[in-house]
C-alpha cells in the first residue's frame, strides 16, 4: 500500500522490543497493521524530521513517548469497529507494558483530519518535508490520558454511529484485563517459539578462513573491558 501510494516500498520495521507490530483480520485475511514503538533509547522513527519537537515532551518530569508507524488499512469504510479494535489493542499494550504517556504519530498532512476526528490527536510544529517517501509529514500527538478519558466517556455508546469518532466502537473499560492478558501471552507463546527455532536452526556455514576470524573475534569480545 505504501508502493501503490508513492512512499517507496523499502521500508523496514525494526526487530527489537521497543517495536511491536499489530495485525488486524478481516474475514481471515490480513486487513491492518499498525506498529507501536517505544521511545526507551531516545530514537523515534519521527526523529528524523522532528526531534527538536519530540525532545520537548521527552524532557517534562516522568514522560515515556511513543510512536504509531507504518499504518495500513485496507478493508470496507464501514469496518470502523475493526479499526477501532486495532487502536485500542494498541493503546492497552502500550500503557500497561510501556506506560507511556504521550503518543505520536507522523503524518501525511492531507490526513490530518482523521486522526483529529477519530481519535483526537492535534498537530505539533510545523510542516516538514519528508525525504525518505518524498512527501510532506505533519507530527501529531495524542496524551495517553486524554486517550483514557475518551474511553471511558464513549466507549460502546448507545448509537456510536452518530458521531465520526472511533472511540464509541472501543472495548468496554471492563473488557481490558481479558485484553491484555490475551495479548501477553500471545507475547510469550511467540518468545517461545523463537527460542525454539533458534536452538533448531543450524549452524551457520563459515567460509575459508572464516574460523580463525571468528576465534579473533571472539578473543576482542572476552577481552573487552565491561565499560566498553
Amino acid at each position: 500500500m505504501y508502493a501503490w501510494r508513492g512512499y517507496g516500498s523499502d521500508h523496514v520495521i525494526p526487530a527489537s522490543p521497543d517495536h511491536v507490530t499489530f495485525n488486524a483480520l478481516f474475514c481471515c485475511q490480513a486487513a491492518g497493521t499498525i506498529t507501536l514503538a517505544v521511545d526507551t533509547h531516545g530514537r523515534l522513527a519521527a526523529d528524523t524530521l522532528f526531534r527538536d519537537q519530540l525532545d520537548i515532551y521527552r524532557a517534562r518530569k516522568g514522560a515515556r513517548i511513543c510512536e504509531l508507524t507504518k499504518l495500513a488499512f485496507d478493508v470496507p469504510d464501514s469496518s470502523k469497529a475493526l479499526l477501532a479494535a486495532l487502536f485500542h489493542s494498541v493503546f492497552i499494550y502500550g500503557y500497561r507494558r510501556y506506560l507511556c504517556t504521550d503518543l505520536f504519530i507522523e503524518v501525511n498532512p492531507r490526513h490530518r483530519r482523521f486522526y483529529q476526528a477519530m481519535l483526537g490527536f492535534e498537530t505539533v510544529g510545523e510542516i516538514r518535508h519528508h525525504h525518505g517517501v518524498d512527501a510532506p509529514a505533519q507530527l501529531m500527538h495524542l496524551p495517553i490520558s486524554a486517550i483514557r478519558r475518551a474511553i471511558d466517556a464513549m466507549a460502546h455508546e448507545e448509537s456510536p454511529h452518530s458521531v465520526r469518532s472511533l472511540y464509541p466502537f472501543f472495548f468496554r473499560p471492563q473488557e481490558e484485563d481479558d485484553i491484555y492478558i490475551k495479548l501477553d501471552r500471545a507475547e510469550l507463546r511467540l518468545g517461545a517459539e523463537r527460542t525454539a527455532a533458534a536452538r533448531h536452526a543450524p549452524a551457520p556455514r563459515l567460509e575459508r578462513g572464516s574460523a580463525a576470524r571468528l576465534a579473533a573475534l571472539q578473543r576482542g569480545v572476552a577481552e573487552r573491558p565491561s565499560g566498553g
